[in-house]
């Protein structure tokens, strides 16, 4: 007999759908059976004529603890993550203290036990002194983050031979090591030559040329030393072709956010602050490119980049541009959003959960249990009514950040249930079932 059996849907995988009734027992998925074929379970969810898909894996988020609370917790980001059928985040380690040590990481760990509703692994920064990787490594990080600018200098590898030679270190420890393709170089010079502080000084010391050099080099230094990369956030069509012509070379995977793919440039003349983030939006032209590049599938992974700041901060007058502080939430609108591009048939239901789910659950070493829907996986499962439409509005958001840059779009889809390991934790936009995540690790 199972836990529960769900009945009637359309299960979505990363190359395809079909229906299916799903059995669950013990929080793991142990059936998939025929539509209408006869089965015991204890509860049953109705799912007719709805779509099934695997809980999303957010492979790029600040969930802002320790030290920075203000601006998001592990209570209130796992909350919205759980209303927008995100059951797995992957945690950035870039809060006050940064997450560099096993200490710290172990600290991290057991600050969010108990606390959180949806799963959450961790990532841990590569510092230059790189002390003590060994027992920082057997805390089982989902990934290693190594950056390259806009990071204090203990953090930053600033040039291809400070890359490669930390990579040649890190090869084959586990991990996947995430890169961020800046160029601290440019962002000098260009900071040094422009000192108005406006939005154009803005963009001019992040252009398109410091991504393609940045994505460049780590897949260079990564073909050099063996080591497995994710390349983080891209969003410049030079970029892009430059990611075409190298990513074949090496092991090495790339992503971008959904909010890349709706806003340029020009949107700062207008919501300035909000939008403020990095990378800084690109213009029509990117923005197309990148689309493009979406829905031929280049692109691995869809993220959020979810960095919320409260209000009074985003609305502080600063002296420049550059100073405000830098991202947006993205948690509670990922699924919504990447439905409205299902939508647009930019791409389909299987590119989504490939993106979203699938490949990150794969990538950062969470395979064997997460982003699919298949036996022995676990039950985290979305159920999807695409006869709904849901309208998103600040006030419906539950990050401390209180607004969302897609306030008054209104999405194809309506999530009606989440659940996590075999339990409904959200049903009808309300979470039912709250602190039920767990801390995950990697098993790469």
């Amino acid at each position: 007999m199972f836990d529960t059996l769900i009945t009637g849907g359309m299960v979505i995988t990363a190359t395809g759908q079909s229906p299916a009734d799903i059995g669950v027992l013990d929080g793991r998925v142990v059936a998939l059976l025929a539509p209408g074929e006869p089965a015991m379970a204890r509860s049953f969810i109705d799912a007719s004529g709805k779509l099934l898909l695997p809980g999303l894996v957010d492979a790029h988020v600040h969930l802002r603890e320790p030290g920075l609370t203000q601006k998001e917790d592990f209570e209130s980001g796992t909350h919205a993550a759980a209303l927008g059928g995100v059951t797995t985040i992957l945690d950035m380690p870039t809060d006050d203290p940064w997450t560099a040590t096993a200490q710290q990481l172990s600290d991290k760990m057991e600050s969010a036990a108990g606390r959180i509703s949806v799963d959450v692994g961790f990532q841990a920064v590569v510092s230059k002194r790189c002390d003590s990787l060994e027992d920082l490594l057997a805390l089982s990080p989902v990934s290693l983050e190594l950056f390259t600018a806009d990071v204090p200098v203990d953090y930053c590898f600033d040039s291809l031979d400070a890359v490669t030679e930390m990579l040649r270190r890190l090869a084959g420890v586990g991990p996947v090591i995430g890169v961020s393709p800046g160029d601290q170089s440019i962002l000098e010079g260009s900071t040094g030559r422009d000192r108005g502080g406006d939005i154009q000084a803005f963009l001019a010391s992040r252009p398109p040329l410091a991504e393609a050099g940045g994505i460049a080099r780590a897949v260079l230094a990564a073909t050099e030393t063996g080591a497995r990369v994710h390349v983080r956030q891209v969003n410049s069509k030079l970029g892009i072709e430059t990611w075409r012509r190298l990513h074949g070379m090496a092991d090495v995977t790339v992503e971008t956010t959904p909010q890349n793919l709706f806003f340029t440039s020009g949107a700062y003349e207008t919501a300035g602050a909000k939008l403020k983030g990095l990378p800084p939006f690109r213009s029509h032209e990117d923005v197309a490119a990148l689309r493009n590049a979406v829905a031929e599938g280049l692109i691995t992974i869809m993220a959020t980049d979810h960095a919320p700041h409260s209000r009074a901060e985003k609305s502080a007058a600063y002296g420049s541009f550059d100073d405000i502080p830098g991202g947006m939430p993205g948690l509670q609108t990922l699924l919504a959003v990447m439905l409205d591009l299902v939508a647009e048939k930019l791409i389909a239901l299987p590119d989504l959960v490939r993106m979203c789910a699938y490949n990150p659950a794969r990538r950062f070493g969470l395979g064997l249990s997460k982003g699919s829907i298949a036996v022995g996986c676990d039950a985290d499962i979305l159920v999807v009514d695409m006869t709904r439409s849901t309208a998103i509005t600040d006030a419906s958001q539950l990050s401390r950040a209180g607004y969302t840059p897609f306030h008054g779009r209104r999405t194809a889809g309506k999530l009606t249930h989440v659940l996590l390991r075999g339990e409904c934790i959200v049903k009808d936009g309300t979470l039912i079932a709250p602190r039920r995540g767990q801390v995950v690790r990697s098993v790469a």
